[in-house]
């Protein structure tokens, strides 16, 4: 089955993500609770020149990544069992030159 980019966001939609600080100061850690069985997920941004970096799984079944990144505005996606998917938690998306939406992250 073919799924358009929409239909994958609905998909997606009831998945948990979250942003925040890493532990270390300038890194930000992004985590991804999915509500469906998901073998693979990956990050990818312009902070890594949009080569998917692997998520590791944790104890609760989230997928997780700390990054350092320096004050800037940054856009990523995730990459979910070879499925581009932006953020659906966050709300602030710009569009990239493929014609889709990327999430966007700005880094005070």
């Amino acid at each position: 089955m073919v799924c358009t980019e929409m239909e994958l966001y609905k998909t997606w939609q009831k998945e948990l993500t979250m942003i925040r600080k890493g532990r270390k100061q300038g890194t930000i850690q992004f985590l991804l609770q999915p509500n469906t069985g998901v073998s693979k997920v990956g990050l990818a941004g312009s902070f890594n020149k949009w080569q998917p970096e692997t998520m590791r799984k944790q104890k609760d079944g989230a997928y997780a990544v700390t990054k350092p990144l320096s004050k800037g505005t940054y856009e990523y996606k995730f990459l979910i069992d070879g499925q581009w998917q932006q953020d659906p938690d966050n709300p602030s998306t710009a569009w990239n030159q493929m014609g889709s939406v990327n999430s966007v992250l700005v880094v005070d």
